[in-house]
Order: structure tokens, then C-alpha cells, then sequence
């Protein structure tokens, strides 16, 4: 396959997203960007003490591979400097250019259908309750050691949600045109089934 083929999937934290992305991907051989971890690795680099927007614009592949950009800390940070124009403008083309390549390509994130790539083929919203978002992180947070509660998982999911959906550029939220899965009462399995089946309608000739 030459042919470019862009799937866009947006939605909130734990939503379920990645996971779904990733199947996605790996069933029609197409190439996934987890578009979220531009962002973790800048936030993470903020944390070290680089500016946020000389962090995005001297981004580096291997920024992309530390293995604590899931940190509940670099979420964090990750969610601030996601509202900054300058730090969106910086890895907007990087995006795109992914989008386009030959054989198809997944992302996931938070503007993908409606900022990245408003012309992508297939655009899909997963979400589900805060509630069962925060459910879902703490139990993957305190399965990698981390000490946590879940009142404070639920508070800082609710701070991210508030962020991502008011910030001023970009914010969170379903393209018109996207179909929209909640997960909060569907296995991974049935999530993904519902895309495959939306992605497999608009790919038949």
C-alpha cells in the first residue's frame, strides 16, 4: 500500500485511546504516533529546567524514548505546556508530515481531528466518565509502584480535563464529523471492534 490514509482519534486521558490506537494500527499495518508524547517529553524537559518553547523546537527523537514520560508529574507538566501557541506551533508540522506518509498512519491525541489533521479519512472521539478514567490510572500508577490515592488521581484528571477543553489553542474536543465511543462501560475489546468497524466501512472501494 502507497496510498496515505489518516486515521484521527482524539479524546481525554485514560480514555482508552492509546490502547485502541495501537490495535488499530497494528491491524491494517499502518504507522502510530502518540501524538500526547510530543508533549510529555517537552513537559519533561520543562521539568528540567528548559524553556518551554526552546524545549518543543529542539525536540529530539530520542526525547521521545526516557522511560518516565508517564509519570503523573510529566502529565502534569505535559498538560501546561500544551496551552502555550508557540509549544503547539513547534510540532504541528512534525504531526502532520507524519499523517501523510505513504501506507497510512494512527494518531492519537487531543486536536487530531479537529487542529492536526481536519481532512483525515476516519476521526473518532473515545471518552468515557472521569470517574472511570481516574479508576483506570490509578490502578496502572500504583501497579508501577507509585503512591497515590485515588481521590487525588480523580483531581488531577478533572484538572487536565479542565485545561485541555478551556485552553484558548486547540482545545479538546470532538470534531463534528467524528464518531464518538464512550468506554465507560465497554471492554477495550468492544471499543475496538466499533472502530474497526466504522474504519473498515469508509476504507471499503
Amino acid at each position: 500500500m502507497t496510498d496515505t490514509f489518516t486515521i484521527a482519534i482524539d479524546g481525554p486521558a485514560a480514555a482508552g485511546k492509546g490502547t485502541i490506537s495501537k490495535a488499530i494500527a497494528a491491524q491494517f499495518g499502518f504507522a502510530h504516533l502518540d501524538t500526547g508524547l510530543l508533549y510529555r517529553a517537552v513537559g519533561a524537559r520543562v521539568l528540567a529546567g528548559v524553556e518551554p518553547i526552546e524545549a518543543a523546537k529542539t525536540l529530539q527523537a530520542e526525547d521521545l524514548d526516557r522511560d518516565d514520560l508517564r509519570t503523573a508529574e510529566v502529565a502534569q507538566a505535559a498538560s501546561k505546556v500544551a496551552v502555550i501557541a508557540e509549544v503547539r506551533a513547534a510540532l504541528v508540522d512534525f504531526q502532520r508530515a507524519f499523517a501523510r506518509r505513504a501506507g497510512g498512519a494512527v494518531l492519537d491525541g487531543r486536536d487530531i481531528g479537529t487542529v492536526i489533521c481536519p481532512n483525515a479519512e476516519v476521526k473518532l472521539y473515545v471518552t468515557a466518565s472521569a470517574e472511570v478514567r481516574a479508576r483506570r490510572r490509578f490502578l496502572e500508577l500504583t501497579g508501577k509502584g507509585e503512591v497515590t490515592s485515588l481521590e487525588t488521581v480523580l483531581a488531577d484528571v478533572m484538572a487536565r480535563d479542565d485545561r485541555d477543553m478551556n485552553r484558548a489553542e486547540a482545545p479538546m474536543k470532538a470534531a463534528a464529523d467524528a464518531l464518538t465511543i464512550d468506554t465507560s462501560e465497554l471492554s477495550i475489546e468492544q471499543a475496538l471492534q466499533v472502530a474497526l468497524k466504522e474504519i473498515s466501512a469508509l476504507r471499503m472501494p
